[in-house]
């Protein structure tokens, strides 16, 4: 039984608490709704859209500033780091991603979302990507969501290289990973 506006909206809020990256197309299909019924639904509640939501986590549990470079030159959207430990940026394949013959997004997008983030997670003025092991194990589709999981796997302090292991995903699914030795301007 399809449950009443209200109890749909008590749901739908307690859906966007425990997970706020969730689109309104996915709401809509786990409420048997119109995309349209949700974006009013959220209208009604104040619950912002994907990207208010995406940029308010990020605000909420990034605790650190990232050093290595700009905020722009990242690719995608750091939702959460810890700096020299890991950290966690959304990418959303659009079309303008993708080669215009399947749809598939163009290798180099992905790579550069992993990479700018095994660079921000460094905790320094510097750091440059010194080698890459890299394979990509699906493809990703304009429209979906790509999660990019860095994680430092240690350091050297003689000359200045950290390992960072790079892993993103579209659901569950892994689509990319990537080993990164980094060199770091100084590390004490």
């Amino acid at each position: 039984m399809k449950p009443t506006k209200k109890e749909r909206q008590q749901l739908l809020v307690q859906t966007i608490d425990t997970n706020p990256f969730i689109t309104d197309e996915e709401l809509a299909e786990r409420f048997l709704v119109s995309v349209q019924t949700i974006r009013l639904d959220r209208m009604e509640l104040g619950i912002p859209e994907l990207r208010e939501r995406i940029k308010h986590v990020a605000e909420q549990h990034v605790d650190n500033e990232v050093k290595s470079l700009p905020a722009d030159d990242v690719i995608g959207d750091i939702i959460d780091i810890e700096l020299d430990k890991s950290a966690i940026s959304i990418f959303d394949v659009k079309s303008e991603h993708t080669f215009t013959r399947n749809s598939i997004a163009r290798g180099h997008h992905l790579f550069a979302q992993a990479n700018s983030l095994a660079v921000a997670v460094i905790d320094d003025e510097v750091a440059l990507t010194v080698t890459a092991d890299i394979h990509f194990t699906r493809s990703v589709k304009a429209g979906e969501r790509v999660v990019a999981k860095a994680k430092v796997l240690g350091h050297t302090k003689g000359d200045k290289r950290t390992f960072v292991k790079v892993e993103s995903f579209v659901g569950g699914e892994m689509c990319f990973k990537g080993n990164f030795e980094m060199y770091r301007f100084s590390y004490e």
